[in-house]
């Protein structure tokens, strides 16, 4: 018990902190395109599975109406994934890379970085930007 006590001790203390920036940037393109089609076929699986569900709890009431949450939901599960530039992943993968250039950004994780890149993919740019300036307050180091 006293050894795990001190192996515990040591892994905390000489852990390895790597920025999502870092992370990023250890893997090569086709890995970034993977990681990105991995998260839209992921949403998408997410989205599609979660309408088949309530579809199917809600069949039997003919006034029943979909809740703005649900719909809040679908909306922001959508903002993950950027409509305009179709299945051209390697856009997606330049841009994260252009993200992680700035250094107001290195701490932003992946998945908020995705977010807001395609946020501006799709024409969003005001809400990407809340955004992103939000997750450089949130995430700075100091």
């Amino acid at each position: 018990m006293k050894q795990l006590l001190i192996l515990l001790i040591i892994s905390l203390s000489f852990g390895q902190k790597q920025t999502p920036a870092e992370f990023w940037s250890e893997y090569d393109q086709k890995e970034k395109v993977a990681f990105i089609n991995g998260v839209y076929g992921t949403i998408s699986t997410l989205k599609t599975h979660h309408q088949q569900e309530v579809k199917r709890q809600f069949t039997h009431d003919k006034n029943w109406v979909a809740p703005f949450y649900i719909e809040r939901f679908y909306t922001i599960a959508d903002e993950y994934r950027a409509e305009e530039i179709g299945y051209d992943l390697k856009i997606v993968v330049l841009h994260m890379d252009a993200f992680y250039v700035n250094s107001d950004n290195y701490n932003i994780p992946v998945m908020e970085a995705l977010r807001i890149v395609s946020l501006m993919q799709d024409g969003e740019r005001k809400k990407a930007n809340l955004r992103l300036l939000k997750a450089q307050r949130k995430y700075i180091k100091m």
